[in-house]
């Protein structure tokens, strides 16, 4: 099992959705999320002040999924997620230890369907 977590920007989120549906990759959780990376950040006027923003808004997309569909799924985020510009996001995969549905108290790989 992992845990894979992407970070994307906020535009590209449907066409992620989209890209990880026709991977048959259908459970997720999506979170708003603000950070910098290599873009870094901007500069604006505000009332004739100078300011300097640093962290660019983000969308954190989570997938808990077995083991046999990860490349499916990173395959799916980053058709969905690239632009070709810096700022296109990172994906990262983690192992999962443990897996458990509350409803019915199945664990591991059934748990995550």
């Amino acid at each position: 099992m992992k845990l894979v977590i992407a970070y994307i920007q906020p535009e590209r989120l449907n066409a992620v959705k989209q890209s990880l549906f026709e991977a048959e990759v259908t459970k997720m959780s999506v979170t708003n999320a603000l950070g910098c990376g290599q873009q870094g950040g901007y500069h604006e006027s505000y009332r004739g002040a100078d300011v300097e923003v640093n962290l660019l808004k983000k969308v954190r997309i989570e997938l808990a999924i077995n083991d046999q569909v990860v490349d499916q799924a990173v395959e799916a985020i980053v058709k969905g997620a690239k632009t070709g510009a810096i700022g296109d996001g990172k994906i990262f995969v983690i192992n999962l230890e443990q897996c458990v549905r509350i409803r019915t108290s199945e664990a591991g790989e059934l748990a995550i369907g």
